[in-house]
């Protein structure tokens, strides 16, 4: 799952810029993504969780960890991009709620970039999941993404990359 943890924060980090939105709002009035889901931090989140992954990829190979999900550039990609894709939609629901950029959505927060990924592999790599992800593969996702999650936006809080602790 590095592939799918590291673009958020790398995105928060090198972020600015154009936003992806344009700076448009949606039918409702309200923007359709807001100022903080920019060109710039998506493309450099989605290169360095492919990196991650190549990286993955390389180790795995020279160590021969064999207890892991065998990981393959698509696979990284999918992973990478469907980390920031999903954090897009959950921000896109997040305005439409008439939530602030920054404002608390517990559980969308913290499994956007599990569910964005796993969307897109289980339409692109189907035959990957099902062989790749077991059981208790799955629950660690689940238990330890919260922590992470929750982990890493203090870090950014700490060094003033986030506005807020969560």
């Amino acid at each position: 799952m590095l592939p799918a943890y590291v673009p958020n924060p790398v995105a928060a980090f090198l972020g600015g810029g154009t936003p992806i939105d344009g700076g448009k709002n949606f039918r409702d009035g309200r923007r359709i993504f807001g100022d903080g889901k920019t060109w710039r931090g998506f493309f450099a989140g989605v290169a360095a969780g492919v990196a991650m992954g190549m990286l993955q990829i390389f180790v795995y190979d020279t160590a021969g960890f064999t207890r892991l999900p065998v990981l393959t550039l698509p696979v990284v990609f999918l992973l990478s991009f469907g980390a920031l894709l999903g954090d897009l939609v959950k921000s896109f629901f997040k305005r439409r709620l008439g939530k602030d950029r920054g404002a608390s959505w517990p559980i969308a927060d913290q499994y956007d970039l599990v569910i964005g990924p796993f969307v897109l592999l289980l339409i692109f790599e189907y035959a990957w999941v099902v062989s790749s992800i077991t059981l208790p593969i799955l629950l660690w996702i689940i238990i330890i993404t919260p922590l992470l999650h929750r982990a890493v936006n203090i870090i950014g809080y700490i060094t003033g990359i986030k506005d807020v602790p969560w």
